[in-house]
């Protein structure tokens, strides 16, 4: 199943993610909607041409005519939304998500979904230190990764359209994890990075650090400037893989750490090219 552009396209939640997702689909062409309870962004998303129509309020003909759904949503809303709202989106259509965490989520989802409305989910490793759909920029996935969470409920043709649609984004590389798997994996490489900038940043309060630093502390810390709604709720619901991480991360610093107090040279290299070797793996394309 292919991403037809006769498809009416619904995006519920207008950040910079359903944003993005709106400006890069209807820049394709696609007929895109929204639903989100800003009704600010909604008008905004209008006004720019980012959606076709939209509302502040759930609509019930623009929820029931989407053929696609594609929820922009923290976790805890996503579920609220659907089970309130779920009844509307009609037997046929194809749901998906770009949530950060799956465990807990996608069998939720795929329970309170009426017979015949399937839910595949999906994650956009993509994203700014910004929010808000006036910040959403179409080109936003080019380049990145995009991960496929299917499960055994899910038809392959449903597979087929979500893979689809990251190619329409334009993501670089597209994969498939289990939900368990996802969320170890997303443990590591996003949210153990956000957790490390924001300690680093609270490691040190003076007002003039901002004069003495280079390229390598603006660049670890980028991921600083943070939203703590969204991601202190993905910390807390993917917390035992989290934690589990930080763990890991722990040993290693505290290894760094013992070999620099004793003076190891020959150790703190040896980590190094470990390092080094492995970063070099980022850099290769394709």
């Amino acid at each position: 199943m292919k991403l037809d552009k006769s498809m009416k396209i619904l995006i519920v939640g207008l950040g910079l993610m359903g944003g993005s997702y709106a400006a890069a689909l209807t820049r394709e062409g696609y007929c895109v909607s929204a639903v989100s309870d800003d009704r600010d962004s909604v008008e905004y998303a209008l006004k720019k041409g980012i959606i076709k129509n939209g509302a502040w309020t759930v609509d019930e003909k623009i929820v029931s005519e989407a053929d696609v759904v594609i929820f922009a949503l923290y976790p805890h809303t996503f579920i609220e939304w659907v089970r309130e709202h779920g009844n509307l989106i009609k037997t046929g259509a194809v749901v998906t998500d770009v949530t950060g965490v799956k465990c807990g989520i996608v069998d939720r989802i795929q329970e309170l979904l009426k017979p015949g409305a399937e839910f595949i989910a999906a994650h956009p490793m993509a994203g700014r230190e910004v929010c808000g759909v006036r910040n959403s920029d179409p080109d936003i996935f080019k380049g990145a990764n995009y991960i496929i969470v299917p499960t055994g409920k899910n038809t392959p043709g449903a597979i087929e359209l979500c893979r689809n649609l990251g190619e329409i984004l334009g993501f670089e590389r597209i994969t498939e994890l289990s939900p368990k798997k996802h969320d170890e994996m997303v443990a590591f490489v996003s949210q153990l990075t956000h957790c490390i900038a924001v300690s680093l940043m609270c490691a040190c309060d003076d007002p003039e650090l901002v004069r003495y630093t280079g390229d390598s502390f603006r660049d670890l810390t980028r991921i600083a400037n943070i939203n703590d709604v969204m991601w202190s709720e993905l910390f807390l619901t993917n917390r035992v893989s989290l934690l589990e991480e930080m763990d890991r991360y722990r040993s290693s610093f505290d290894k760094l750490y013992g070999y620099i107090k004793t003076g190891d040279r020959e150790g703190i290299r040896e980590m190094m090219r470990i390092s080094s070797a492995r970063r070099k793996n980022f850099d290769i394309k394709g």
